[in-house]
């Protein structure tokens, strides 16, 4: 304890100046040392505190020190990342934190034909629908059973482009969200679209689906998971931030699980901040990048 909180609390039985002589403190500095603290009590938090916890509750826990710095710059707010723990802290506010997740949902031992991976030693592009890619996960349903995501993502926005749910994980949960996507990007000739080694990616169906719209099908190399991993990483963000901040086991139902998955992926496309395309929104990253095409092309 200092000596000016000492003679604070002892000065209801001795008096003031007495507790200064006996410490060696001048009067003048414990009064001034007083004044401070009744301001600081009185004091309003900072207008970037009141602006950080509405940001907070809004992205629903999903944002770290990191994207909540960005957004608040953005709003005209300049403040440190060690000062955002600190308010946080104080005020009890933590952010969703990464898990691991199980089940499996890439049986690779379906014994049909898969695809070279063509994006080894390729660049990344830089234009939006050249290349997607896409992957299936497990959302947990209330009476034990699972529905199956599938989502087709672009490599270069970020944007997811289309995506189903489903009760099982027939051809037809990725041919579905495959032609959704087509349907709302309407790519040009020559889209590569990359996924895993999984069955549903090397159906007859679907080989024709990206036939007829003159894609590619490009698949991860036998037992390299990271041939994939802006689709995993898709699947992170989606558990982090949408199944871990609600109960266990999550979802209601089917529809549940329908409805929730496009809450976020709309959330995810036009609000969310995105560190590896310079803390945009994937909508502002492809809009961008649509313009920046337009530009380029010969007249």
């Amino acid at each position: 304890m200092s000596c000016y909180r000492f003679i604070n609390a002892q000065q209801g039985a001795y008096p003031v100046r007495g507790l200064c002589r006996v410490l060696g403190v001048a009067p003048s500095r414990y009064y001034a040392w007083q004044q401070g603290e009744q301001r600081a009590i009185g004091a309003q938090p900072p207008a970037w505190e009141a602006a950080l916890v509405t940001l907070f509750e809004r992205h629903k826990r999903r944002y770290g020190t990191r994207r909540l710095r960005v957004a608040l710059r953005q709003q005209g707010h300049r403040v440190g990342r060690q000062a955002l723990r600190s308010a946080l802290a104080r005020r009890g506010l933590r952010a969703l934190q990464p898990k691991a997740f199980t089940p499996r949902t890439t049986d690779s031992t379906h014994g049909l034909r898969c695809a070279p991976n063509r994006l080894l030693d390729q660049p990344k592009p830089t234009q939006t629908n050249r290349v997607w890619v896409s992957d299936i996960t497990y959302l947990p349903l209330a009476d034990g059973t699972w529905a199956y995501l599938c989502a087709f993502q672009d490599v270069a926005s970020k944007y997811v482009v289309g995506w189903q749910v489903l009760h099982t994980m027939p051809e037809a949960l990725v041919t579905t969200a495959l032609q959704r996507s087509l349907w709302a990007q309407q790519p040009a000739p020559g889209l590569v679209v990359h996924s895993d080694r999984g069955g549903q990616y090397c159906g007859n169906a679907y080989r024709a689906l990206l036939h007829r719209h003159y894609g590619l099908r490009s698949q991860s190399r036998r037992g390299e998971c990271y041939d994939n991993a802006q689709a995993e990483s898709l699947w992170s963000r989606l558990k982090t931030e949408e199944l871990e901040r609600r109960e266990w086991p999550v979802f209601t139902n089917l529809a549940d699980a329908q409805a929730s998955v496009a809450d976020y992926f709309d959330y995810y496309n036009h609000e969310r901040l995105h560190s590896s395309i310079h803390y945009q929104t994937p909508f502002n990253a492809q809009q961008q990048l649509f313009q920046s095409t337009a530009l380029n092309c010969p007249a």
